[in-house]
C-alpha cells in the first residue's frame, strides 16, 4: 500500500510550496495528496473480496460542501451464521478502494466477527467527491448508523488501519454505543506523522487543513481501545501508534507485532489479536 508517511510529507512540501497561492489550492492537494482516492484496487484484495455481499448506503449529505446531496456509499459485507455476532465497521487508509482491505476483513471474520468494510466517497464505487476529513466523518457516521438499524441485536466494534485508525478514533468519540475500538498502525496527527520524517522542520503547521487529530480525541472513546502495531514500520512510526495509546483511558492494550511491517501486522499479529481479543473484550475462541 502506498506510504501513509509518505503521502503527509508530500503534503506537507506541496503546502510550503503553495504558501502563495491561495487556502482553496491548498486545502485541495492536501486532500488530493493525503486521501489519493480513485477505483484502483490491489489485486490479492480483488481476489479475497470475491463471494463477499455488496452493501450500499444511502443517505443526504448535511456537509457544507454538499448539504442536500444524495451519497451512495457501497460496501462490503462478511456475516457470520450467528445473527447475533458481534460486528464491525472496517475504516480503510488511502489510496486503495475497499476491496483491497478484504484480506484484513476476512481475518476479522475468522477472529469471529461479521464484518463491513466501505468506501468513503471518491473511493471505489461509492458517491465522486474529493475526500476530506469531515466528509469522511460524515460517511462513517451513516455507515454506523446503517449498522444499528440493520443489526441492532449485536455488538458493534470500529476497526482503522493506518488513515482510518483516525478516522475510526473521531468516530468513537461522537458516538456512544461502540463496544471497542481496534487501530492498527495509527498514529496521534497529521503533524506529527510529518514531524517523525526529515521534512519535520519544516513550518507548515498554519497551512494544514487536514488534521486528523486522533490524539486530542482518543480520551473521549467511551470503551476499551486495543492499538496494534508493526514493529518494523516505517511508515508510520511505532513511537506514534504508542503515544496515541498512551493518551487513551482505560481499559485499553498495546500490542507490537515484531517481524512485521505496516502491511502484513494482520497476519503477523493473529495470534496476538486473538489473545487481545478475549482479555479486553471478552470473547474470541
Amino acid at each position: 500500500m502506498l506510504l501513509m508517511r509518505r503521502a503527509f510529507l508530500i503534503t506537507s512540501l506541496l503546502a510550503a510550496g503553495l504558501l502563495l497561492a491561495g487556502c482553496a489550492i491548498v486545502d485541495h492537494e492536501q486532500r488530493r495528496w493525503i486521501f489519493m482516492p480513485g477505483e484502483r484496487s490491489w489485486a490479492p484484495g480483488v481476489a479475497a473480496a470475491v463471494g463477499m455481499e455488496d452493501v450500499w448506503i444511502d443517505y443526504v449529505s448535511q456537509h457544507p460542501e454538499q448539504p442536500g446531496e444524495a451519497v451512495r456509499l457501497h460496501g462490503l459485507w462478511l456475516p457470520q451464521p450467528a445473527p447475533d455476532a458481534p460486528v464491525i465497521l472496517f475504516l480503510h487508509g488511502v489510496r486503495w478502494d475497499v476491496r483491497a482491505s478484504a484480506p484484513r476483513m476476512r481475518q476479522l471474520h475468522r477472529l469471529g466477527f461479521s464484518v463491513l468494510g466501505i468506501d468513503y466517497r471518491g473511493f471505489g464505487r461509492s458517491s465522486a467527491a474529493m475526500p476530506s476529513e469531515t466528509l469522511v466523518a460524515e460517511d462513517v457516521r451513516a455507515a454506523w448508523q446503517w449498522l444499528a438499524q440493520a443489526h441492532p441485536q449485536a455488538r458493534r466494534f470500529l476497526f482503522g488501519h493506518s488513515l482510518g485508525g483516525a478516522v475510526a478514533v473521531r468516530l468513537a468519540a461522537e458516538v456512544p454505543d461502540e463496544a471497542g475500538l481496534i487501530v492498527e498502525g495509527g498514529f496521534t496527527s497529521a503533524l506529527d506523522v510529518v514531524r517523525s520524517t526529515r521534512w519535520g522542520w519544516l513550518p507548515i503547521a498554519p497551512l494544514m487543513t487536514q488534521h486528523f487529530d486522533a490524539g486530542s480525541r482518543v480520551a473521549e472513546v467511551g470503551s476499551p481501545l486495543l492499538v496494534v502495531h508493526a514493529a518494523g514500520d516505517t511508515m508510520i512510526d511505532p513511537a506514534l501508534g504508542r503515544a496515541l495509546y498512551e493518551r487513551a483511558l482505560p481499559p485499553k492494550r498495546f500490542v507490537l507485532i515484531e517481524g512485521a511491517v505496516h502491511e502484513n501486522a494482520d497476519v503477523m499479529g493473529e495470534p496476538a489479536y486473538r489473545e487481545a481479543l478475549r482479555a479486553l473484550f471478552g470473547f474470541g475462541d
